[in-house]
C-alpha cells in the first residue's frame, strides 16, 4: 500500500528588512525583517511504496525566482513531507534553512518562517537564533494594504544566489555604503511594524522609502529591470513608494498605489508586460495532509 503525504505551504512579500536575516549581519548587528505570506502556494508530495522507493513531485502557482521566496517555501514542503505532521513550523522552517546551507546557498531564514507559518510576521535574527516579535497589523491598515499594494512579476528571472554573493563579498571587505544600507534597511522594519500595528501610513511609505535607498546602498543594479517604469508612476503620483521584491534584480515588485492611482499603475505595468498577480493573504502557513 503506497503512503503518500501531501504539504501546501504559501509565499511571501518581504515589506522591509530583507538580507538583514543573513550571516554574519544578524551576528554583527542583529537583523529584523517584516513579511506577510499570500495565496499563492508551492504543492509537494511524497509517495512511499512497499518496497521502501520514494518519489517527491512539486507544482507552485507562481514561478521560480520571482522573488517571493519560492525556494524557500519549496524547501519547507520538501522538509515537511518528510517529517510529516510531528514537528513545529519552527522546526520545519529550521531544518528547511539548513538544508539549504548544505547547499551553499547564502541566504537568510524569513523565507522558511513567513512559509511555515503563514500569517503577517515581525522576526529578529540574532546570530543563528531566530525571535517572533508580537505582531497584529489593525484591520485597516491590513484592507488598505491589500487594496493599494500592487504585486507585479517582471517575467525576468533572477538568481538571487548571485546578488547575495556579490554583496555579501562587499560586506565582507568593510564596504561602508553596504554597511549603512543594511542598517538602512533594518531600521525599515521597525517602522513598517509600527506603521501597521497603528495604521500609521506614513510610516509604511516611510518605510519602504528608506528600503528603497538602503537597497542603492548596496547595489543599484538591483532596481535596475523597475527603475524606468517605477520613476514615470512616481512621477505622475500614481505610485507613492514601492520595493523590488525578494534580492530585487528581476522577479517581482511591490507597487504602493496613491489612492486614485491603481488603475494607471496596473495599466502601466501590463503594458510593459509585467504580469499583475491577484492575491490575498495567507492566515495558515504549511498544511500537511
Amino acid at each position: 500500500m503506497t503512503e503518500r503525504i501531501e504539504v501546501v505551504v504559501p509565499v511571501r512579500v518581504d515589506l522591509a528588512g530583507g538580507w538583514t536575516d543573513v550571516q554574519p549581519y544578524t551576528g554583527d548587528y542583529g537583523g529584523e525583517v517584516v513579511n506577510f505570506a499570500i495565496n499563492k502556494y508551492i504543492r509537494s508530495a511524497m509517495e512511499k511504496d512497499d518496497e521502501g522507493r520514494i518519489r517527491v513531485e512539486y507544482s507552485s502557482d507562481i514561478p521560480t525566482g520571482s522573488g517571493l521566496g519560492t525556494s524557500g517555501a519549496m524547501n519547507v514542503g520538501l522538509i515537511a513531507t518528510i517529517a510529516g505532521g510531528g514537528k513545529s513550523p519552527e522546526d520545519i522552517a529550521e531544518l528547511a534553512f539548513q538544508f539549504e546551507a548544505l547547499l551553499e546557498n547564502r541566504g537568510g531564514r524569513q523565507d522558511q518562517w513567513a512559509a511555515a507559518r503563514g500569517g503577517f510576521n515581525h522576526l529578529l535574527f540574532l546570530g543563528d537564533e531566530v525571535e517572533q516579535m508580537p505582531f497584529e497589523p489593525m484591520k485597516s491598515a491590513r484592507n488598505w494594504l491589500r487594496k493599494h499594494f500592487v504585486i507585479a512579476y517582471s517575467g525576468i528571472e533572477h538568481k538571487s544566489g548571485d546578488l547575495h554573493s556579490k554583496v555579501w563579498e562587499r560586506y565582507d571587505e568593510g564596504d561602508e555604503k553596504v554597511i549603512s544600507g543594511l542598517h538602512l534597511i533594518r531600521g525599515a522594519a521597525r517602522n513598517m511594524a509600527d506603521g501597521l500595528q497603528r495604521d500609521r501610513r506614513e510610516l509604511v511609505v516611510k518605510a519602504l522609502n528608506d528600503v528603497c535607498e538602503g537597497v542603492d546602498l548596496i547595489d543599484k543594479s538591483i532596481h535596475d529591470p523597475f527603475r524606468e517604469v517605477v520613476d514615470r508612476l512616481k512621477q505622475s503620483g500614481s505610485v507613492v513608494a514601492w520595493k523590488a521584491l525578494g534580492a530585487g534584480g528581476g522577479g517581482s515588485v511591490g507597487l504602493l498605489c496613491s489612492p486614485m492611482g491603481r488603475s494607471e499603475v496596473i495599466s502601466a505595468v501590463e503594458e510593459e508586460g509585467w504580469e499583475v498577480l491577484d492575491w490575498d493573504y495567507d492566515e495558515i502557513g504549511m498544511q500537511v495532509t
